[in-house]
């Protein structure tokens, strides 16, 4: 059984929900047209896709999974409630959650990822390790969900909303499909770390972004201008503080943001009120 598949769209990032034609967004530094962005994403990820967790391991020591951890128990699941993870690729963390969420079986996952491969990669994974019931894999543009109003009661996108082509567009999707008391959680690599660490470690964090991830992309993957576009859209990204007040202009409210391992990364939060 394959994923459904409800978008040709992909992971790609300007600020706002603006479409006008002509406009440009940010493909990692270089600057292309709107529509051009998705296809160039969907191809970074279709060509990584075996071996994307693996990567997500090796370039991070294993941090991303204490990170993945930390969103889950930040977001609270409790049972019965139903999950929205987009952008969720191969599942990590649907998994996470799943426990949580499906005591008394109850409980219901979406993953919702643009990228075909990467869903299929996710649900095999799933049915290996004995997981046949309570995850569904659906291919779907971040922009235009294919769910109804206030459908969920939790959303999560981990390691995506960068790659979304109108930030302010996802994000209102976000609110639209959660239900009043909803749970927004975003995990999200940030442009440059903590003030309070900068300083010492921002030039070495440099190196290995720019040095070191894409020659081990080619490596691992034999890609290195993936891990190249990975690390650029990472540095294009709106710092935490900014990434906050875009949140609350979608329409969430109280948002906030975490940051982990120094500000490499950082969990942003609000709910729909």
């Amino acid at each position: 059984m394959k994923a459904a598949d409800t978008s040709d769209n992909s992971r790609s990032g300007s600020l706002d929900g603006s479409n006008a034609a002509g406009e440009e967004t940010d493909f990692g530094f270089r600057r292309v047209a709107e529509p051009a962005k998705a296809p160039l994403v969907r191809a970074v990820f279709n060509s990584v896709a075996e071996r994307y967790d693996l990567m997500n391991d090796l370039m991070s020591a294993g941090i991303h999974r204490w990170w993945k951890s930390e969103m889950v128990a930040l977001l609270n699941p409790r049972p019965g409630q139903r999950l929205l993870d987009v952008a969720g690729g191969t599942g990590d963390v649907a998994r996470r959650a799943l426990p949580r969420l499906a005591t008394g079986g109850s409980g219901a996952v979406v993953v919702c990822d643009a990228n075909r491969q990467m869903l299929e990669i996710g649900r095999a994974r799933a049915l290996d390790d004995g997981i046949l019931a309570g995850i569904e894999w659906l291919c779907g543009d971040a922009e235009a969900l294919p769910f109804a109003d206030r459908s969920f009661d939790l959303y999560t996108i981990a390691f995506g909303l960068r790659n979304v082509t109108r930030i302010g567009g996802a994000l209102a999707e976000a609110r639209r499909v959660l239900k009043p008391g909803g749970r927004f959680v975003c995990l999200e690599f940030t442009p440059t770390m903590a003030p309070t660490v900068a300083p010492l470690l921002q030039p070495l964090y440099d190196i290995y972004s720019f040095q070191v991830l894409p020659l081990l992309g080619q490596i691992v993957t034999g890609n290195r201008d993936a891990y190249a576009y990975l690390v650029e859209s990472i540095r294009r990204f709106p710092p935490q503080g900014e990434l906050a007040g875009l949140i609350a202009a979608a329409g969430l409210d109280r948002a906030k943001y975490r940051n982990l391992t120094g500000g490499i990364a950082a969990l942003h939060s609000a709910w729909r009120l």
